[in-house]
């Protein structure tokens, strides 16, 4: 009997830790009405797509950036708010933006000296840019200021569903769940399955958030799922985390929340 109980502490115990939720805490609001938002920088901006424009608002002041002949963004890296990397992945084309929203910078991947047909795109360390190549199913580097691609990785199987990157790190999960990571150098290394959802976030450093129903939650690198504390919001279209700070966005504008990760 004795030892039945214990089998049976031990197994809720662990359940519990497993279910441990993480706790957010609200912290301001904002109006701010459009398409898709993507988040706000380091300096305080917030940014969206309205019509395939990229809106920029800081305080009263807003920019605005649109170059309809390259058809509909697909990405946009807002790391460095100096250096904003906009990816057209259907003119395999990339537009660099200062933090006036002004085009500094055009690269058409299918007219630089090794030609590639990029699928993923974000900022790298030292004036270089992430670039998943599907001719070759490699990740590459390439320096935008020098003209110069350099592939990395070895090939890998599966097409690029999700992805982010930062610095030193670009991680992305393929058409078949599969999550991976690629530094600097080149070393892939395999994170796990990415679990079904509506939407999915991976986390720069580290794991992802994804939402079922309308319900959050995070996975850790582990393995490990934890609950998020339902937000009060009961409906919303999108979320976006960065930096501590859970932002759920709908018609009426954005809420931010402070959350700690494990």
């Amino acid at each position: 009997m004795k030892k039945l109980l214990f089998l049976f502490l031990l197994i809720s115990g662990f359940a519990f830790s497993q279910e441990q939720r993480i706790t957010v805490v609200k912290a301001d609001s904002l109006q701010l009405h459009t398409d898709i938002f993507l988040g706000q920088d380091v300096y305080g901006a917030w940014y969206g797509i309205t019509e395939n424009t990229l809106s920029k608002r800081l305080k009263s002041k807003d920019w605005q950036y649109k170059n309809p002949a390259l058809g509909k963004i697909a990405k946009v890296d807002l790391q460095n708010p100096l250096q904003i990397v906009l990816f057209y992945e259907s003119f395999n084309t990339v537009v660099i933006l200062d933090n006036q929203l002004n085009e500094t910078q055009k690269i058409e991947f299918g007219k630089i000296t090794n030609p590639v047909v990029a699928a993923a795109v974000g900022l790298a360390f030292g004036n270089r840019l992430w670039v998943y190549n599907t001719l070759s199913q490699k990740v590459g580097l390439y320096d935008y200021l020098k003209n110069d691609y350099r592939e990395i990785s070895t090939p890998f199987n599966g097409n690029v569903k999700y992805y982010t990157s930062d610095f030193n790190y670009f991680q992305w999960i393929d058409d078949q769940s599969d999550w991976y990571r690629c530094d600097i150098y080149g070393k892939v290394k395999t994170l796990g399955k990415a679990p079904a959802s509506e939407q999915l976030q991976l986390v720069a450093d580290g794991g992802l958030i994804y939402k079922n129903g309308q319900k959050l939650y995070f996975l850790d690198l582990n393995g490990n799922t934890h609950p998020l504390v339902d937000v009060d919001k009961k409906t919303y279209q999108s979320f976006l985390y960065k930096d501590k700070i859970l932002a759920i966005f709908t018609k009426q504008g954005i809420t931010n929340y402070k959350i700690t990760l494990p």
